[in-house]
């Protein structure tokens, strides 16, 4: 037992320093949060550049978190962390989705496979809104874009047939995406109903003020 004290104090020191890693991480994936959350209501405001510089920001932290987590395995894999990641990869895709027309990789964002598939299924609501946006100022050409992108993510997700251990959880989201994409497809069918009808009745209009 002579060796108890030196063992704790290397043991206190491990957790001291630990301990520190994880308060930095919490702040940091909070600020990471916000950043990626501002953006994606830049995006849907058409604020193109504060869009950009809050992801730009995002990137940053979560390269921070990687650099500042690399001896901590188990809190870069913690679920706070990997949920600020999800939130990240959300963004930047919506981002590039909306504004480029691409889609980013895992590598590109730093983040794991089954953290970016749950981003990517998050996006499908964010797609959603957008589509609805777009309804509602007639702009019915966009809105069946990104219904199809919608469709694109929805058909991808449901082959990851494995195990929510390896996904983490991505079982549930992909339900969650088809019914989110069902339900903006009735949406969108309604209002291209209701274009169509108005364009006959304007139509039938004219003519009856104009008769050949």
């Amino acid at each position: 037992m002579d060796k108890i004290e030196s063992i704790a104090e290397r043991i206190r020191v491990s957790f001291e320093k630990r301990t520190q890693a994880r308060d930095r991480a919490l702040a940091q994936t909070r600020t990471l949060i916000r950043h990626c959350s501002h953006a994606i209501r830049a995006i849907h405001r058409d604020e193109q550049d504060t869009a950009s510089e809050n992801i730009k920001q995002a990137k940053e932290l979560v390269s921070l978190l990687q650099t500042e987590l690399s001896l901590f395995g188990d809190l870069y894999h913690a679920g706070y962390t990997q949920d600020a990641l999800k939130e990240f990869a959300e963004a930047s895709i919506l981002y590039s989705l909306v504004l480029f027309d691409q889609l980013p990789d895992p590598e590109s964002l730093n983040v794991g496979e089954a953290t970016y598939l749950q981003g990517l299924a998050e996006v499908a609501g964010e797609l959603r809104r957008r589509c609805l946006d777009n309804l509602r100022h007639g702009n019915t050409h966009e809105a069946e874009k990104l219904l199809d992108y919608m469709d694109e993510i929805y058909a991808i997700l449901i082959t990851m047939d494995y195990p929510d251990a390896i996904t983490g959880g991505l079982r549930r989201l992909t339900d969650i995406v088809r019914g989110v994409t069902e339900r903006t497809r009735g949406d969108l069918t309604i209002s291209l109903r209701q274009y169509q009808l108005e364009q006959r009745l304007s139509e039938l209009e004219q003519h009856l003020v104009n008769p050949a």
